[in-house]
């Protein structure tokens, strides 16, 4: 264990590339840098007592994310036997403690969280939901998320990442994100999802049309998902077609403020309250498993 912001915390190394975890504090990466240049955004002042709205690093969103409604009460879900229950935005996972593992070699970590009394009045299942990171090189983060039913029933899920990326807020208009063959989405203010209308193959992130928004995949992606920023020679690639992993559903798109150093794009199985609409819900059947992996590669300048 390592101290950092006066906490401890899990660093894993590789050359020049340093990666943060907080085990104890949701299975949250917390920062991914290569020598000085940060990857993944974290503020120099986090107010750990309230973790859950710091702005930064990798909160892990599971069982389900976004937001859900049950006759227009938000932060409720109804199950198949009609229970109505309350479930915080993005889930829990992101609010507890996962067991932890660290690689030999120190460039991995695998973190575990497993249902509990407290878990189960919000989420009455068994599960076993297992967050992994590996620095693959220098430049290259593997990342995965495991779901595992152990319990007897049919059990829903649809989890996802909030990955912050470190891009200077004055450089949006020059930075472009590349998508797969995509449609967006986005929730409306009564809940439900608002129609497909079709994605662009590029956007810049000053276009209001991507904040917060959903980009439905149409087909698995051959083409990793690129961040690209000219100015300071960044490029990003975000591989979501990696074996053994089942397929993602869409990538998300939000950022907080115009002054904001950041900008998030995450990987979902889902979109918000599929538990209801269907849209990325996720059964697995008792003793079952399944694998969502990314691999994140930054792009040295000039290649």
């Amino acid at each position: 264990m390592s101290r950092f912001q006066n906490q401890e915390i899990v660093e894993l190394r590789h050359g020049d590339a340093l990666v943060r975890v907080a085990p104890q504090f949701g299975a949250r990466l917390l920062s991914w840098s290569i020598g000085p240049e940060p990857v993944i955004y974290w503020p120099d002042q986090a107010d750990w007592s309230q973790l859950g709205r710091v702005r930064g690093g990798n909160p892990l969103l599971f069982p389900f994310l976004g937001r859900h409604r049950v006759d227009g009460q938000l932060g409720e879900w109804r199950d198949t036997r009609g229970t109505v229950r309350a479930l915080p935005m993005h889930g829990f996972a992101r609010d507890l403690p996962f067991a932890a593992d660290v690689d030999a070699d120190g460039r991995g970590i695998r973190m575990t969280l497993s249902d509990t009394d407290y878990t189960r009045e919000a989420y009455p299942f068994a599960f076993r939901f297992e967050a992994q990171y590996r620095l693959v090189d220098a430049h290259t983060l593997e990342v995965s998320l495991t779901t595992a039913n152990t319990g007897e029933e049919p059990l829903p899920y649809y989890s996802g990442h909030h990955f912050y990326f470190a891009l200077p807020h004055t450089l949006r208009a020059q930075t472009t994100l590349t998508l797969p063959p995509s449609e967006r989405r986005r929730q409306l203010d009564d809940g439900t999802i608002s129609a497909p209308e079709p994605g662009d193959a590029q956007y810049t992130l000053d276009d209001a049309r991507i904040h917060d928004r959903f980009h439905c995949l149409q087909s698995i992606p051959s083409t990793a998902v690129q961040i690209n920023c000219p100015p300071i020679g960044k490029r990003i690639e975000i591989d979501l077609q990696r074996p053994g992993s089942i397929p993602w559903y869409a990538v998300t798109t939000w950022t907080e403020k115009d002054t904001s150093d950041f900008y998030c794009v995450e990987p979902w199985l889902g979109l918000p309250d599929a538990i209801h609409n269907g849209l990325g819900v996720h059964w697995l059947a008792p003793g079952h498993g399944e694998t969502a992996v990314l691999r994140i590669n930054v792009v040295p300048a000039g290649r």
